[in-house]
C-alpha cells in the first residue's frame, strides 16, 4: 500500500476510533490522522506476531486493526497520562 493509502487508512481509523472512545480527544484531524497510522502499524504488527494475520492491502482486515491498534494507543496513552 502507498503511503497515501496509509494516511487515508489511518485518518479512517484514528476518526473511527476517537469516536469509538468514550472521552473526548483534544488532537484534532491531525492527532486522529497521526493515531492511525501509528494505530496501523502497531495494530499490524501484533496481529502479524500474535495472531500471524497478514495485514496488506486496503481491506476490511486491515482496517479492524487499525482501529484495534488506534484504540489500544488512545488507552495506553491515556493510562500513562494519569499515572
Amino acid at each position: 500500500m502507498s503511503i497515501f493509502g496509509w494516511i487515508i487508512l489511518g485518518l479512517i481509523a484514528g476518526t473511527v476510533a476517537n469516536a469509538i472512545d468514550p472521552h473526548p480527544s483534544s488532537g484534532g484531524i491531525v492527532g486522529a490522522i497521526v493515531l492511525g497510522i501509528v494505530g496501523a502499524m502497531v495494530g499490524g504488527f501484533l496481529a502479524n506476531i500474535l495472531l500471524g494475520v497478514d495485514v496488506s492491502g486496503f481491506n476490511l482486515t486491515s482496517f479492524v486493526v487499525a482501529i484495534a491498534g488506534s484504540l489500544l494507543l488512545l488507552f495506553v496513552g491515556r493510562a500513562m497520562r494519569s499515572a
